[in-house]
């Protein structure tokens, strides 16, 4: 079959190939012009996520610094206020012991008074009442009698009274002494032994005084100073923190002169420490 002129020139050959092309590579064009501008765009958005993403998180991360930073501020806070009130705590405890220990000083001072009190008050109501009495003193005995006081021995006896009512109670006890050295029979020997006792108990010599009112008991145990040398013993007692012996003198007292002063004065006291 004869050959035509276009399929044996090469110029018209390559023309006729590249016909049909054409409108692929057109389409190309058109695609990637047609999507060139979207895809520009999303790059565009993809940078801007990136760098919000990339501000919120430096932003989160400077708001969990401050969170930190505060959490510590309130845990340093909280320490210290823990500390504060262990320490509040620690001074309100001594402080209680202190008025604790300050109330029992407070009850044992209180409790001294009122004893010192007591014991001025019925030493004093007791040396009221002697002097009392000793205002007139004792007739001289009968004339019968041939060893009724002297002269002498009413001077001397009436001259430790003096002393006794003097508060000169040193004075007195010598006095008395004195006198029942020289006048160991007379008939005021009992009432001087008493006034010796009686000076020593207000020297705050009480084992002295209950020796001293001990004799008088026991050698003139129907004298009429007698019930009250055994109160004295009973007060001397006391004084010296000798309850249980106090109270048995009080007993015996009432017991031997049931009818006497000193008793209706013992049974008060042992009401008293019931």
């Amino acid at each position: 079959m004869p050959k035509t002129a276009a399929a044996t020139c090469p110029t018209v050959r390559s023309k006729a190939a590249m016909r049909p092309r054409l409108p692929g590579l057109a389409a190309a064009l058109f695609v990637l012009a047609a999507t060139s501008p979207p895809a520009q765009a999303q790059l565009f958005k993809d940078d801007e996520l990136h760098n919000r993403t990339r501000t919120l998180e430096s932003q989160r991360a400077a708001d969990v610094r401050r969170v930190d930073a505060l959490e510590g501020r309130v845990e340093t806070r909280a320490e210290l206020q823990a500390r504060q009130i262990i320490d509040l705590n620690t001074q309100i405890d001594a402080l209680k012991q202190e008025i604790a220990r300050l109330r029992g000083q407070i009850e044992v001072l209180t409790n001294e008074i009122e004893n010192t009190a007591r014991r001025q008050r019925d030493f004093y109501g007791d040396l009221d009442t002697r002097l009392r009495k000793l205002e007139n003193p004792p007739p001289p005995p009968p004339p019968e009698k041939p060893k009724g006081p002297t002269a002498e021995e009413q001077r001397a006896y009436e001259a430790g009274l003096n002393l006794v009512k003097a508060a000169n109670y040193k004075g007195a006890a010598d006095a008395f002494a004195a006198f029942l050295k020289a006048y160991p029979q007379s008939t005021f020997a009992p009432s001087a032994q008493y006034w010796i006792g009686n000076s020593l108990f207000a020297l705050r010599d009480y084992k002295g005084a209950i020796s001293a009112q001990q004799i008088v008991v026991d050698t003139w145990p129907e004298d009429p100073k007698a019930p009250d040398a055994m109160l004295n013993i009973a007060s001397a007692q006391t004084d010296l923190k000798e309850v249980r012996g106090a109270r048995a003198t009080l007993e015996a007292l009432i017991k031997k002169y049931p009818q006497s002063e000193a008793a209706a004065t013992a049974r008060q006291r042992l009401a008293k420490m019931r």
